[in-house]
C-alpha cells in the first residue's frame, strides 16, 4: 500500500487497537492527506532533514514527512499509538529504519536519540505553548518548524506589541526564533471535528538572545509584567525587584518608561529589564 492515510483507514486503525481520540490527551487526528502535505510543503523539509513530530498520533502527518524527509523521529506518550506506527508505515511502504519511536512524554523529554533539523506538529490544545518552547530550548539543532495548534494560540505567539493577543508565549518565543502565521486549516480535516479553528506557525530559528542565566531572569520578569497586564511596570515587577519604588529605578535604568505596561514591550526592553536584577 502506497500514498498516505485517509479516513477509513484511521478509523480502522483506532478500531483495532482499540483508540477512541481523548480529549483529556488532545487527540484531534488530521484525516486530510493534502492537509498533511500542506504542512510538510510549509515546514520547507528537505531531503536531507531529520524531522521531529510530537504526538503522531495515528501516523498521517508521519507518513507526509517519510515522503521527503531523510529520517523521522516522534515522541508520542500513547503506547498503542506508539507501538501501531511502524506496522502503519511499513503498510505504506516506507523503510522502516527511517522511523524513530519515543514512546515518551513531550513534557519531559530531554533528550533524542538523533539530532532533529525540523519540527512538524499538531500540538494538542492543552500544551502546545509549553510544548513548543521547551523543543525549541531543549533541542538547538531545529533550524525551523512548522506547528498547527489552536487559532487562539496561534495569534498569541505571532502577536506584536500593543495587540490584545501579545503576551508570555509572543515574547519568549521570540528568544529562540521568528515567528509567523502560515495560514489556517478546517474543523473538517479532523477526526474527531474540534469545536475550535486551527492555524500553522512558522518558526525561523535564531541566535539565543542570550545565555541561559539571563533567559531565567527575563522569562520572570515577562512573567511578572503580563501576570497583571493593567498593571504599569512599576507595579507589576514590585516584587521582583523589592518594592514599587527600587522597581521603578531599575526599569528607569534599563531605558524603559515604568509607567508603561508590559504589552507594549518588545524582547530586548525586557532584557534590559531583567539585566538589572542582581542574583
Amino acid at each position: 500500500m502506497s500514498g498516505l492515510l485517509g479516513a477509513a483507514e484511521i478509523r480502522e486503525i483506532a478500531a483495532r487497537i482499540g483508540v477512541n481520540p481523548t480529549k483529556k490527551l488532545g487527540q484531534n487526528f488530521v484525516v486530510d492527506a493534502n492537509t498533511c502535505r500542506r504542512i510538510v510543503k510549509s515546514a520547507d523539509v528537505l531531503d536531507t532533514d531529520i524531522a521531529l513530530e510530537i504526538g503522531p498520533g495515528l501516523g498521517s502527518l508521519t507518513l507526509a514527512l517519510l515522503e521527503v524527509a531523510n529520517e523521522v523521529i516522534v515522541v508520542e506518550i500513547d503506547e498503542r499509538l506508539a507501538a501501531e506506527l511502524p506496522n502503519t508505515v511499513a503498510r505504506h511502504e516506507f523503510a522502516a529504519e527511517r522511523l524513530t519511536v519515543v514512546t515518551q512524554d513531550a513534557m519531559v523529554v530531554d533528550n533524542l536519540p538523533v539530532a532533529p533539523t525540523v519540527l512538524v506538529a499538531n500540538l494538542p490544545y492543552n500544551i502546545s505553548v509549553p510544548v513548543l518552547l521547551r523543543f525549541m530550548e531543549k533541542f538547538p539543532t531545529l533550524r525551523s518548524g512548522v506547528v498547527m495548534v489552536q487559532s487562539e494560540v496561534a495569534d498569541r505567539l505571532v502577536a506584536l506589541p500593543g495587540s490584545k493577543n501579545y503576551g508570555s508565549p509572543s515574547v519568549k518565543a521570540t528568544w529562540w526564533a521568528d515567528m509567523s502565521s502560515a495560514g489556517t486549516v478546517g474543523r473538517s480535516i479532523f477526526w474527531p471535528v474540534p469545536n475550535v479553528d486551527s492555524s500553522l506557525v512558522r518558526f525561523v530559528r535564531h541566535e539565543p538572545a542570550g545565555d541561559e542565566a539571563l533567559r531565567l531572569k527575563t522569562f520572570a520578569v515577562i512573567d511578572a509584567a503580563f501576570a497583571q497586564r493593567r498593571k504599569m511596570l512599576r507595579g507589576a515587577l514590585s516584587e521582583l525587584f523589592g518594592g514599587s519604588t527600587a522597581a521603578s529605578e531599575a526599569i528607569t535604568r534599563a531605558g524603559v518608561d515604568p509607567t508603561s505596561r508590559g504589552e507594549a514591550l518588545l524582547l530586548p526592553e525586557f532584557i534590559k529589564i531583567a539585566s538589572q536584577i542582581s542574583l
